[in-house]
Protein backbone atom coordinates (compact mmCIF):
# COMPACT_ATOMS: atom_id res chain seq x y z
CA UNK A 1 0.00 0.00 0.00
CA UNK A 2 2.73 2.39 0.48
CA UNK A 3 6.64 2.33 0.45
CA UNK A 4 7.96 -0.12 2.88
CA UNK A 5 10.69 1.94 5.46
CA UNK A 6 11.09 2.14 9.15
CA UNK A 7 8.15 1.25 11.37
CA UNK A 8 5.64 4.16 11.94
CA UNK A 9 5.31 5.75 14.98
CA UNK A 10 1.88 6.44 16.00
CA UNK A 11 1.16 8.77 19.54
CA UNK A 12 -2.39 9.14 20.62
CA UNK A 13 -3.94 10.67 23.91
CA UNK A 14 -6.40 13.06 24.59
CA UNK A 15 -6.37 16.88 23.52
CA UNK A 16 -4.24 18.67 26.76
CA UNK A 17 -2.59 15.25 26.84
CA UNK A 18 0.63 16.91 26.19
CA UNK A 19 1.45 14.22 23.26
CA UNK A 20 2.36 17.73 21.12
CA UNK A 21 4.66 18.87 23.08
CA UNK A 22 6.89 15.62 23.29
CA UNK A 23 6.59 15.38 19.71
CA UNK A 24 8.01 18.68 19.22
CA UNK A 25 10.77 17.58 22.06
CA UNK A 26 11.37 13.83 19.94
CA UNK A 27 11.58 16.15 17.10
CA UNK A 28 14.06 18.85 17.67
CA UNK A 29 16.17 16.26 19.65
CA UNK A 30 16.19 13.77 16.68
CA UNK A 31 15.59 15.87 13.89
CA UNK A 32 17.99 13.37 11.33
CA UNK A 33 15.82 9.96 12.32
CA UNK A 34 11.95 11.17 12.72
CA UNK A 35 9.77 13.10 10.28
CA UNK A 36 6.43 14.48 11.26
CA UNK A 37 3.45 12.89 9.17
CA UNK A 38 1.63 16.23 8.21
CA UNK A 39 -2.52 15.44 8.68
CA UNK A 40 -5.22 17.15 7.10
CA UNK A 41 -8.52 18.54 8.57
CA UNK A 42 -11.15 20.50 7.77
CA UNK A 43 -11.16 22.94 10.93
CA UNK A 44 -9.40 26.33 10.93
CA UNK A 45 -5.76 27.13 11.69
CA UNK A 46 -4.97 28.04 15.71
CA UNK A 47 -2.73 30.92 16.31
CA UNK A 48 0.72 30.11 15.06
CA UNK A 49 -0.67 27.19 13.26
CA UNK A 50 0.84 26.97 9.58
CA UNK A 51 -0.77 24.75 6.32
CA UNK A 52 1.53 22.34 5.06
CA UNK A 53 3.87 22.23 8.66
CA UNK A 54 1.07 21.73 11.56
CA UNK A 55 -1.81 20.83 9.22
CA UNK A 56 -2.79 20.65 5.84
CA UNK A 57 -6.18 22.72 5.99
CA UNK A 58 -8.62 21.85 3.48
CA UNK A 59 -12.44 21.97 3.23
CA UNK A 60 -15.18 19.21 3.88
CA UNK A 61 -16.06 18.88 0.27
CA UNK A 62 -12.27 18.51 -0.84
CA UNK A 63 -11.32 15.76 2.04
CA UNK A 64 -14.50 13.74 1.04
CA UNK A 65 -13.61 13.56 -2.54
CA UNK A 66 -9.93 12.58 -1.79
CA UNK A 67 -11.11 9.97 0.65
CA UNK A 68 -13.35 8.72 -2.32
CA UNK A 69 -10.37 8.62 -4.44
CA UNK A 70 -8.99 6.17 -1.55
CA UNK A 71 -6.10 9.04 -0.95
CA UNK A 72 -6.02 8.51 3.03
CA UNK A 73 -4.90 5.54 5.65
CA UNK A 74 -7.04 6.63 8.15
CA UNK A 75 -9.53 9.41 8.89
CA UNK A 76 -11.76 10.80 12.05
CA UNK A 77 -14.53 13.23 13.09
CA UNK A 78 -13.69 14.64 16.00
CA UNK A 79 -16.00 17.83 17.55
CA UNK A 80 -17.37 18.29 14.37
CA UNK A 81 -14.55 18.79 11.87
CA UNK A 82 -12.69 15.82 9.80
CA UNK A 83 -8.93 14.64 10.51
CA UNK A 84 -7.03 12.41 8.60
CA UNK A 85 -3.77 11.13 7.30
CA UNK A 86 -3.04 11.15 3.84
CA UNK A 87 -0.80 7.62 1.92
CA UNK A 88 1.31 10.58 0.38
CA UNK A 89 2.19 12.56 3.85
CA UNK A 90 3.51 9.28 5.22
CA UNK A 91 5.17 7.84 1.91
CA UNK A 92 6.68 11.68 2.08
CA UNK A 93 8.69 10.66 5.29
CA UNK A 94 9.01 7.36 4.76
CA UNK A 95 11.22 8.20 1.30
CA UNK A 96 13.94 9.69 3.27
CA UNK A 97 14.56 6.68 5.81
CA UNK A 98 12.76 8.46 8.56
CA UNK A 99 10.31 6.87 11.18
CA UNK A 100 7.17 8.41 10.13
CA UNK A 101 5.31 9.96 13.22
CA UNK A 102 1.40 10.09 13.19
CA UNK A 103 -0.25 12.14 15.80
CA UNK A 104 -3.59 10.36 14.93
CA UNK A 105 -7.27 9.83 17.05
CA UNK A 106 -8.60 6.85 18.49
CA UNK A 107 -10.47 5.88 15.42
CA UNK A 108 -7.43 6.73 12.92
CA UNK A 109 -5.52 4.20 15.47
CA UNK A 110 -8.44 1.78 15.07
CA UNK A 111 -7.95 2.13 10.90
CA UNK A 112 -4.26 2.13 11.14
CA UNK A 113 -3.84 -1.16 12.98
CA UNK A 114 -5.78 -2.82 9.61
CA UNK A 115 -3.06 -1.93 7.10
CA UNK A 116 0.49 -3.52 6.42
CA UNK A 117 1.88 -0.34 8.84
CA UNK A 118 2.66 -2.25 11.40
CA UNK A 119 2.89 0.47 13.85
CA UNK A 120 4.42 1.21 17.10
CA UNK A 121 1.27 2.33 19.62
CA UNK A 122 2.00 4.58 22.24
CA UNK A 123 -1.19 6.36 24.12
CA UNK A 124 -0.54 9.35 25.91
CA UNK A 125 -2.48 10.42 29.14
CA UNK A 126 -3.29 12.81 31.71
CA UNK A 127 -2.88 12.07 35.42
CA UNK A 128 -6.21 12.77 35.98
CA UNK A 129 -9.43 14.20 34.11
CA UNK A 130 -9.33 17.16 36.78
CA UNK A 131 -5.88 18.03 35.08
CA UNK A 132 -7.41 17.72 31.38
CA UNK A 133 -9.62 20.14 32.34
CA UNK A 134 -6.99 22.37 33.91
CA UNK A 135 -5.09 22.25 31.03
CA UNK A 136 -7.78 22.57 28.56
CA UNK A 137 -9.16 25.72 30.58
CA UNK A 138 -5.81 27.10 30.41
CA UNK A 139 -5.49 27.11 26.90
CA UNK A 140 -8.95 29.33 26.43
CA UNK A 141 -9.53 28.60 22.55
CA UNK A 142 -13.05 26.88 23.47
CA UNK A 143 -16.80 27.35 24.67
CA UNK A 144 -17.89 25.77 27.48
CA UNK A 145 -20.04 23.45 25.77
CA UNK A 146 -17.04 22.19 23.52
CA UNK A 147 -15.33 21.82 26.09
CA UNK A 148 -17.37 19.60 27.92
CA UNK A 149 -17.69 17.45 24.53
CA UNK A 150 -13.81 17.54 24.50
CA UNK A 151 -13.16 15.98 28.01
CA UNK A 152 -16.38 13.55 27.85
CA UNK A 153 -14.56 12.61 24.65
CA UNK A 154 -11.18 11.76 26.65
CA UNK A 155 -12.95 9.97 29.28
CA UNK A 156 -14.18 7.65 25.79
CA UNK A 157 -10.37 8.05 24.70
CA UNK A 158 -8.41 6.82 28.20
CA UNK A 159 -11.27 3.59 28.70
CA UNK A 160 -10.02 2.36 24.98
CA UNK A 161 -6.03 3.56 25.42
CA UNK A 162 -6.00 1.41 29.25
CA UNK A 163 -7.44 -1.83 27.72
CA UNK A 164 -4.48 -4.31 27.41
CA UNK A 165 -3.25 -4.88 23.59
CA UNK A 166 -4.94 -1.80 22.02
CA UNK A 167 -0.94 0.31 22.30
CA UNK A 168 2.13 -1.06 22.92
CA UNK A 169 2.62 1.37 26.01
CA UNK A 170 1.00 3.90 28.30
CA UNK A 171 2.81 7.07 29.38
CA UNK A 172 1.24 9.07 32.07
CA UNK A 173 2.01 12.69 31.25
CA UNK A 174 2.44 14.13 35.09
CA UNK A 175 5.59 15.68 34.66
CA UNK A 176 7.09 16.03 31.06
CA UNK A 177 10.57 15.22 31.98
CA UNK A 178 9.78 11.77 33.17
CA UNK A 179 6.91 11.65 30.07
CA UNK A 180 9.75 12.06 27.04
CA UNK A 181 12.23 10.04 29.36
CA UNK A 182 9.63 6.81 28.93
CA UNK A 183 8.81 7.83 25.34
CA UNK A 184 12.94 7.96 24.56
CA UNK A 185 13.77 4.77 25.95
CA UNK A 186 10.61 2.71 24.45
CA UNK A 187 11.03 3.92 20.97
CA UNK A 188 15.59 3.87 21.31
CA UNK A 189 14.13 -0.23 22.62
CA UNK A 190 11.86 -0.70 19.66
CA UNK A 191 13.04 1.69 16.86
CA UNK A 192 16.66 2.51 17.52
CA UNK A 193 17.36 -1.13 18.71
CA UNK A 194 15.04 -2.61 16.31
CA UNK A 195 14.78 -5.07 19.33
CA UNK A 196 10.92 -5.57 19.01
CA UNK A 197 9.20 -8.06 17.80
CA UNK A 198 6.42 -8.76 15.90
CA UNK A 199 3.73 -8.80 18.51
CA UNK A 200 2.57 -5.92 20.66
CA UNK A 201 3.81 -6.30 24.44
CA UNK A 202 0.54 -5.93 26.87
CA UNK A 203 -0.30 -1.80 27.43
CA UNK A 204 1.40 -1.17 31.10
CA UNK A 205 0.22 1.71 33.01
Amino acid sequence: MVQKGPRPLVLCGPSGSGKSTLLKRLLKEFPDKFGFSVSHTTRGPRPGEKNGVHYHFTTKEDMEAAIERGEFIETATFSGNMYGTSKRAVEDVRRTGKVCILDIEIEGVKQIKRTDLDPLLVFVMPPSIEELERRLRGRNTEDEDALTKRLETARQEIVYGREPGNFHIIIVNAKLTKAYSELRDFIFQNIVEKESGPGAPQAQE
